[in-house]
């Protein structure tokens, strides 16, 4: 009992030093100058986003520069997207609207739509974002400034999450609580090493060049993680990468049920932990059981254990712009969702059938 003690207790003070440093360290997108020589293009991938598309083509509407286009792939939606798109298009001339035909063998359709536009995209920057995504301010030139400061091939961003439903509140705050806890992001652009990168799909942004350097997408086209793949890529081929947590001018509402996140963190949460069952369940295991040994050992490290978990609900939801009271008294259900979620991804790698967004996995 004394050696799992031990063992939780170093776990929580690492996770403990893990959510200071992100929340200490965090990086920061400062103001900048327009650079009106710099052109982007806006690159959607959508698929039957019918609920999401017009929101995001109206609030991009409202960013003039640097976007000098916005191209939307039509992924064989069954809904209204396509119709919302063409409707926009009599407003704003940038926007084009491509209508995918067959998706080719071996491929992802997000993977497919994100090489289809970058095929004829005509920006210095590349900014593929997902249409639940939403934009405010200066963010793209305060983005692009932070990537040439920093000499980045890639810059991603985890946005501010809108929650609204009880099930988001359960289930979304997992995905940067694992993220602060395991990783300092600032080693995601200092560090030579390709296991310490971190990338979200909802805002990645590449200088055009260099992503056409690699075909990304393409060289990841089967997979349904090509984010954390693409970046740990490119840190292996000794390019710069850059990832920023809980920017309020990009924001996002990821899922709008429980079931929803439940089937979308399915597909992905292996990989956090390097795509082993068993290390996912470790985690699970030290994080929502971790106080159990602890209890039979040291009143003492218990009272350092509880303040340390306290400290790192704060830290982390500070820097992820959550609310650390709904984070702190929802910790265990969100710990059942997190198990629910890995048993889950084990099931469908051991065969058990899984669509998403009606294609089949």
């Amino acid at each position: 009992m004394n050696y799992l003690a031990y063992i939780s207790f170093i776990f929580i003070t690492l996770q403990f030093i893990n959510t200071l440093i992100n929340y200490i360290f965090r990086p920061k997108l400062s103001v900048s100058n327009n650079d009106k020589n710099v052109k982007v293009s806006i690159l959607i991938p959508a698929r039957n986003e019918e609920k999401n598309i017009a929101e995001l083509m109206n609030n991009l509407y409202k960013i003039k520069t640097p976007i000098i286009e916005i191209i939307v792939y039509n992924d064989n939606s069954s809904d209204d997207t396509k119709k919302i798109v063409d409707e926009f298009k009599k407003l704003d001339d940038r926007i084009t609207l491509i209508d995918a035909t067959n998706l080719p063998e071996g491929w992802r359709g997000k993977n497919y739509a994100c090489h289809q536009m970058a095929n004829i995209a005509k920006g210095d920057y590349l900014l593929f974002i997902d249409a639940d995504v939403r934009l405010y301010g200066k963010i793209i030139d305060d983005a692009i400034a932070y990537a040439k400061r920093y000499n980045l091939g890639l810059l991603s961003i985890f946005p501010k999450q809108l929650m609204i439903t009880l099930g988001e509140r359960i289930t979304v705050p997992i995905m940067n609580y694992i993220l602060l806890t395991l990783l300092p992001l600032e080693l995601v652009r200092i560090s030579p090493f390709a296991s310490q990168a971190a990338a979200n799909g909802q805002f990645m942004l590449f200088e055009a060049n260099l992503y056409r350097k690699y075909f990304l997408h393409k060289m990841f086209k089967n997979s349904v993680v090509e984010d954390i793949h693409i970046a740990r890529y490119l840190k292996s081929q000794k390019v710069r990468i850059g990832c920023i947590a809980g920017e309020n001018r990009v924001v996002c509402r990821m899922y709008n049920s429980y079931s929803e996140a439940l089937k979308g963190f399915s597909k992905n949460i292996l990989m956090f932990f390097g795509n082993s069952f068993s290390l996912s369940l470790l985690f699970w295991a030290l994080v929502a059981l971790g106080f159990v040994p602890i209890l039979f050992v040291n009143t003492n490290y218990l009272a350092i254990y509880v303040i340390e978990f306290v400290f790192i609900q704060l830290f982390y939801s500070l820097t992820s712009n959550q609310n650390f009271v709904i984070n702190l008294l929802l910790f265990p259900l969100q710990q059942f969702f997190l198990l629910h979620a890995i048993i889950n991804a084990i099931l469908i790698k051991m065969g058990k059938p899984y669509t998403w967004k009606g294609r089949y996995i």
